[in-house]
């Protein structure tokens, strides 16, 4: 997901669409509340169902200029509430998946909980 809004980007499309899961669906609810991207759609049921994203830009640049992965299926990032740290001196977030859903890092400090960290966007 996140590679295809990265390609999507760089080449100015407005919308990119992929299949339905409830992460993905969430992680972009969390980017479309902080302003990266456009609009976030759900459209189909079930199986068949797909998130459409529109994209979001500023002047003809895209509104982000960075996205990287941290944790990866062949080596998990976990860190605790007090080891998170602020993504390009405050200006970008992380996203990290709690035992209370998915938070982005000043929620998780807020909350006191830390988590698997998925993302980086800035």
């Amino acid at each position: 997901m996140l590679n295809r809004i990265r390609n999507a980007q760089a080449v100015s499309k407005e919308m990119v669409t992929f299949n339905f899961s409830n992460l993905k669906y969430k992680l972009g609810k969390i980017l479309e509340e902080k302003g990266f991207i456009g609009e976030i759609k759900k459209k189909g049921k079930g199986v068949k169902g797909t998130v459409e994203i529109a994209l979001k830009y500023s002047g003809g640049e895209p509104a982000i200029s960075g996205i990287k992965r941290v944790s990866r299926p062949g080596q998990r990032i976990y860190k605790s509430f007090k080891e998170l740290r602020a993504v390009k001196s405050g200006y970008g977030i992380s996203i990290i998946s709690t035992s209370k859903g998915l938070l982005t890092d000043k929620e998780a400090r807020k909350q006191k909980v830390g988590g698997e960290v998925i993302c980086e966007i800035w």
